[in-house]
C-alpha cells in the first residue's frame, strides 16, 4: 500500500512539473498558445518529451535549456536578457524616461512663461485673456480645507 502511495505521489509530482513547464513553452506550430493548451501534434510530442525528461531525473532548468537548444529561444515565453533582447527589456524604461522628461520640460516652460508674463506686466504690455487666467490661477491661493486653528477656536468659544 505504501509503495503504491509513493508511486502516486511521484506521478503527481511529474505531472505538476510537466504542466508547469508546458505552460511556459510556446507551441511552435500555433505560436500563440502554450504547448499545454495546444492540441497540435508537435505540442503533444513536446509534452511527452518533457514528461520523459522529468522521469529521467532532469531539472526544470535543464529541460528549458534542451528545448531552447532544439527549437530556438522563441519557444520560451520568457526570453533571457542579453544584447539581442536588451531593447525589448529596456523599452519600458526608455518610454517612462521620455515621458518624465517631457513632463519636466513642460513644467519648466510653464514657469518660464509666468516669468515672461510678469516682465510684460512690468513693461506695460497687456496680457491676453489666457495669460490673465493663468496668472490668476497661479497667484490666487487655494481655499482652506479641513480644520484650521481659527475654526477650532470659534467652535470652542461657541460662535
Amino acid at each position: 500500500m505504501e509503495i503504491k502511495d509513493d508511486e502516486v505521489k511521484k506521478a503527481q509530482v511529474v505531472e505538476t512539473r510537466a504542466r508547469n513547464i508546458s505552460h511556459n513553452v510556446r507551441c511552435t506550430e500555433c505560436g500563440s498558445q502554450s504547448i499545454e493548451d495546444s492540441q497540435a501534434d508537435i505540442a503533444i510530442l513536446l509534452r511527452k518529451l518533457i514528461r520523459d525528461e522529468i522521469r529521467a531525473g532532469k531539472s526544470d532548468k535543464e529541460i528549458y535549456k534542451k528545448l531552447e537548444e532544439d527549437y530556438g529561444e522563441t519557444v520560451l515565453y520568457a526570453p533571457k536578457f542579453d544584447l539581442q533582447t536588451a531593447a525589448l527589456w529596456l523599452s519600458p524604461l526608455l518610454v517612462a524616461g521620455a515621458a518624465g522628461g517631457m513632463w519636466a520640460y513642460n513644467k519648466h516652460r510653464q514657469k518660464t512663461n509666468v516669468h515672461i508674463m510678469a516682465l510684460n506686466l512690468v513693461r506695460g504690455v497687456p496680457l491676453t485673456p489666457k495669460e490673465k487666467e493663468t496668472m490668476l490661477d497661479l497667484l490666487t491661493p487655494p481655499p482652506p480645507q479641513g480644520v484650521t486653528p481659527s475654526s477650532l477656536w470659534s467652535r470652542w468659544r461657541g460662535l
